[in-house]
This record gives structure tokens, C-alpha cells and sequence, in this order.
């Protein structure tokens, strides 16, 4: 029996595939979730703002917690966070798949966040510690990607078969034999960079917090309430206020959770731009197409999941070749074409003309979003030294969490008040110019 070193390639591979597993299962819980609104509403109870809430808790719990996540890599060891977040996640699924009502279904929900935030930014740190050369890096981060792309692709699909079979306790279950798999490869084969250079960011993380969660409360309730509502009114004041407190805490801190001089750094701030704007743009439209399937359509969750098919071979081949272009093509013109393709298939999709048009324009969707996405990401995590790997990966991670939330709160919101769609889809092809355009200067 060979002997597997820390430096082998076999111990390089399986800590690709139990980091994968970490981050397959967080984007497996961000689109399964889609198809499932309907079955939850009827079997759990509660309106369009409730379904929100199922979705965007977690996405607030990710998007709040991952930096600090990120900082706690940092500091304690990405591969101790990393296993943490692991059983955290996967013991909040079973909490999900057994929910009374939609109440405890929300807090469950809300933990699996706190999970992913650590898979999420922890999976980047142990991959790139694993993966020293830079162009082995930028190919394991291509197929780390993948494997991702690919769990939030199929979510729909398998999401709607196991629904059709199972009932949706089943969506949840399904992350037990994942986590215990990724678990378990990870203690045996995965190592740490070195740490000890971060801190706890409690201010920050208290201010980033509450601006979060007050932002995407008051977007949700203004689809229910309208803007002028004084709660919604009062919901995003709270939030301007305490982003505001969350700079000037982070720029007086000594150890801050978000070292806002890593902005400066040439390649930094251009993928966490891109990654905020086609998170709201991408996964905005899944919503409001989950609902207007189900809802408008009258399609079961299985028939849901299976119109977003297209997307899965799209993002896996645009995966597959982002690996390879990445050897041989700059990041500009690749995310660039990520974007435009994500922005020309938003307007092709506006007529809502029939299911071969849609197929085809979802096709051209995930192609996009698959190309782009592994550039920014190997573009931002080269521009920083391994011992800010965590930090680095957190904060893109919080960028396209908080875009994720943003989106599903505001589309969801347009849905709520009248026939949005259409507006959703005009906002995010705007969205994706305008990430093209920021790409230009990368």
C-alpha cells in the first residue's frame, strides 16, 4: 500500500473531494429549497413572506456569519471550523426534516446558515492550503467550483423527485450521509495553513449583523406592507445606520473581521463586486421562477425542478472549461463573456415565451454564471498570502450570500406585489452589464 503524504496527490484529491462535499451540500440547501415552497406552505402553513424567510434565513445566517467564520479559520485552524461547521449543518437538516411548523422550520434553517458560513469560507482555505502551485490552484479551485455548481444545479431536480417520492423532509435528510462522509475525510486527509493571525470581530460582526438582517426584513415585508410602510421605513434606516457603524467599527479596529485595506489590493474588490451583483441577479430569478412555475404554471415540484435542467449541463461544462481557459486566456475577457451571457439570457427570457425558449435561455444562464465564477474566485483568493485565505474567501463568500438574499428578498417582494417577474429579469440583465463592465478593469 502506497503511503499517503501530506504533499501526495491522492491526499490533494480526496481533500478536493471532501471540501467539495462541504460546499456542494450549502449550494444543495440554497436551490432545493425552491422547489419545495409550495409542498412547505401547504403541509406547514404561511404566505409569500414566510416562504421568504424559509429561504433567506439561511442565506442571513451564511451571509452575516461567514466572515467571521473566515476569522476564526484563520485563527483557530480552517480544518477544526471546517468539521464544526460540518456537524452543525448537518445536524440542522435533520432538524428541518422534522419541523412541526414553519416557525421551527426558520430557526432550523437559520443554523443551517450558521454551517454553511463555515463550510463555505473553510472548503476555500483547506483547498488552497492543499494546493500550493498556483496553476494546480487555479484548476482544483475550477473543479471545486464544479462540484458545487453542479449540487446547486441538480438541487431542482433532485429536490422535486425526492419531494415526488419522499415528501420535502427529504430534501433535508438527504445532507445526513453527505456530512458524515465529508466529516470523516476531512479529519483523516485534510491539514491546516498556518493560523493565529486573526481575531474575534464582536462589533463588527454585532453591526454587520444587524444591517443584514434589517435590510432583508424590510425588503421582505414591503412586498406585504408597500414602501412607505413605517416598519419597512424604519427597517431600512436601521440598516443604513448600522453599515455605516459597521465601516467605522472596522476601520478602527485593530483585528477586524474585514480588513477594509484588502479593497486596495489589486484583484481583490472587482470579484467581490461581481459576485454581490450576479448572486442578486441569479438567484433572485430562481425564486421567482419557483413560484411562478408552481404558482402560475400549475407545475408540480418535480416538473419545477425539471425546466432549471438545463442549467446543470450549462455550469458544469462552463466549469470544465473555465479549468481549462484559465491556463491559457486572462480573467478579463472570461468574466466579461460570464456576464454578458448571464445578461443576454435575463433579456431572452423576457417575453416568457414557451419552454423551449426558457430551456434554451436557462442554458445560456448557467453557462455564464459557471464561467465567471471560477475566475473570480481564483482571481481573489491569488491576490492575497495563504495565512488571509480565510478572511479572503469569506469576505466574496459574504458578498454573493448577501446578493443572494438581497435578491430573493427583492424579487420575491416585486412577485408579492403584482406580476414582477419581468421586472426581475429587466433588473437583473442591468445587474450583469454592470458586472461586465467591472470586469473590464479587473
Amino acid at each position: 500500500m502506497v503511503p499517503v503524504t501530506q504533499t501526495s496527490g491522492v491526499r490533494r484529491r480526496v481533500v478536493l473531494a471532501a471540501t467539495s462535499m462541504g460546499l456542494a451540500v450549502v449550494q444543495l440547501d440554497v436551490s432545493v429549497v425552491n422547489v419545495a415552497i409550495k409542498p412547505i406552505g401547504a403541509s406547514l402553513g404561511g404566505g409569500v413572506a414566510a416562504l421568504q424567510w424559509v429561504v433567506d434565513a439561511y442565506t442571513l445566517a451564511f451571509a452575516a456569519l461567514i466572515l467571521t467564520a473566515g476569522s476564526l479559520g484563520d485563527r483557530f485552524g480552517a480544518k477544526r471550523v471546517f468539521v464544526t461547521g460540518f456537524a452543525v449543518f448537518t445536524l440542522a437538516s435533520v432538524a428541518c426534516a422534522l419541523a412541526p411548523d414553519v416557525t421551527v422550520l426558520i430557526a432550523a434553517r437559520a443554523l443551517q446558515g450558521v454551517g454553511a458560513a463555515a463550510l463555505a469560507s473553510c472548503s476555500l482555505s483547506l483547498l488552497t492550503h492543499a494546493y500550493r502551485d498556483p496553476a494546480a490552484r487555479a484548476r482544483a479551485v475550477a473543479l471545486w467550483a464544479a462540484g458545487a455548481s453542479t449540487a446547486l444545479a441538480a438541487g431542482p431536480v433532485a429536490g422535486g423527485a425526492l419531494i415526488a417520492t419522499l415528501g420535502w423532509p427529504s430534501i433535508f435528510l438527504i445532507n445526513l450521509p453527505i456530512g458524515v462522509a465529508g466529516i470523516s475525510l476531512t479529519l483523516r486527509y485534510a491539514t491546516d495553513a498556518p493560523g493565529g493571525r486573526a481575531a474575534l470581530d464582536p462589533w463588527g460582526q454585532v453591526t454587520a449583523g444587524v444591517a443584514l438582517t434589517a435590510m432583508a426584513g424590510a425588503t421582505i415585508e414591503a412586498g406585504a406592507r408597500g414602501l412607505a410602510d413605517p416598519l419597512v421605513l424604519g427597517g431600512f434606516a436601521v440598516a443604513v445606520v448600522a453599515g455605516i457603524l459597521f465601516v467605522i467599527v472596522e476601520r478602527g479596529s485593530a483585528h477586524p473581521m474585514l480588513p477594509l485595506r484588502l479593497f486596495a489590493v489589486p484583484g481583490f474588490a472587482m470579484p467581490v463586486a461581481i459576485g454581490l451583483l450576479v448572486n442578486v441577479a441569479f438567484y433572485g430569478l430562481i425564486f421567482v421562477f419557483s413560484l411562478y412555475f408552481q404558482q402560475e404554471q400549475r407545475l408540480s415540484p418535480l416538473e419545477t425542478g425539471l425546466m432549471f435542467t438545463p442549467m446543470l449541463g450549462a455550469i458544469v461544462a462552463a466549469n470544465v472549461t473555465a479549468a481549462r481557459l484559465t491556463r491559457r486566456v486572462a480573467p478579463r475577457p472570461l468574466i466579461v463573456t460570464g456576464a454578458l451571457l448571464l445578461a443576454a439570457a435575463c433579456l431572452a427570457m423576457l417575453p416568457l415565451a414557451g419552454p423551449a425558449v426558457l430551456a434554451a435561455a436557462f442554458a445560456v444562464e448557467g453557462f455564464g454564471l459557471g464561467l465567471l465564477v471560477p475566475v473570480i474566485t481564483a482571481t481573489l483568493m491569488g491576490s492575497v498570502s495563504r495565512t488571509r485565505s480565510g478572511v479572503a474567501a469569506g469576505t466574496l463568500n459574504a458578498s454573493r450570500q448577501t446578493g443572494s438574499l438581497l435578491g430573493v428578498a427583492a424579487f420575491g417582494s416585486l412577485a408579492a406585489l403584482g406580476d414582477g417577474l419581468r421586472e426581475a429579469l429587466l433588473i437583473s440583465a442591468l445587474l450583469a452589464i454592470l458586472a461586465a463592465v467591472l470586469g473590464t478593469r479587473s
